[in-house]
């Protein structure tokens, strides 16, 4: 059962503490969902429990290693991560970015043995993708591209997800699309953790949402437990009713 657990991870930019001793635990059936403003330190908490980040205290373990001393073929074969940034360095076809979602398995581009070819043509057909395969991927619109890297990050068939946004650019119907898609994964054994924006998505969701403001996680639990007036007054500092998963705005504080 592969678990990813953060403890005490703390970030420092110079005097300015991008996160301040975060902790969560990642396991197969989560669905957490990670919810806080605009530089509440959600990026940086992600990519320091994935060791992409110098954390200036605290430790990130998968299966009890330390994501910190791990190779990251061997880290990829076990967490796919989709950043927030997803920079294309040239005009490859979509077929060959969705197939680098297999690298960590030996895999390279042209040379798709049948299990990563398998992967991969049900990544294109899941997303929607298969008309777009052997198109450049220069020549898609946004939303078009958030799904060609979604279908990367599925591609990789690993045990964990951690995707940033993963919903941005997207219309409402792909919106839902990829989040039924994650939501599957996590029942067939998965586990998630995503940054989300939208509120009401994230409730309908999630099995645990973890709220972040200004580099600390000030709650985490379940929909019921957390997503409250008080809870969305203190964070995102707005007034607003909650009625279930449904929240109905009032205005800023």
């Amino acid at each position: 059962m592969t678990s990813l657990r953060a403890s005490n991870l703390s970030v420092h930019v110079g005097e300015k503490r991008l996160v301040d001793a975060a902790s969560f635990e990642i396991k197969p059936g989560d669905l957490t969902i990670l919810l806080g403003p605009n530089g509440a330190g959600k990026t940086s908490l992600l990519r320091a429990a994935l060791g992409l980040q110098k954390t200036a205290t605290g430790t990130s373990e998968l299966d009890g290693d330390s994501v910190f001393d791990m190779a990251p073929a061997k880290r990829a074969k076990h967490i796919a991560y989709l950043p927030q940034i997803r920079p294309l360095a040239w005009p490859n076809r979509v077929r060959d970015v969705v197939s680098l979602g297999r690298y960590a398995h030996g895999a390279a581009v042209g040379k798709l043995g049948p299990d990563d070819a398998r992967a991969v043509d049900r990544a294109l057909s899941v997303c929607d993708l298969n008309q777009m395969a052997d198109r450049a991927a220069d020549t898609l619109s946004g939303g078009e591209l958030a799904r060609m890297h979604f279908a990367r990050a599925l591609a990789a068939e690993a045990p964990l997800l951690i995707a940033d946004e993963p919903t941005a650019a997207l219309d409402p119907r792909h919106q839902f699309r990829i989040l039924d898609l994650i939501q599957s994964y996590v029942q067939d054994g998965g586990g998630a953790l995503l940054v989300l924006h939208d509120i009401e998505l994230a409730a309908r969701y999630a099995t645990q949402l973890i709220w972040m403001k200004a580099g600390r996680i000030v709650s985490q639990g379940s929909v019921e437990e957390t997503l409250t007036q008080d809870r969305l007054a203190e964070v995102y500092d707005i007034s607003a009713e909650v009625q279930g998963t449904r929240i109905s705005m009032k205005g800023a504080l």
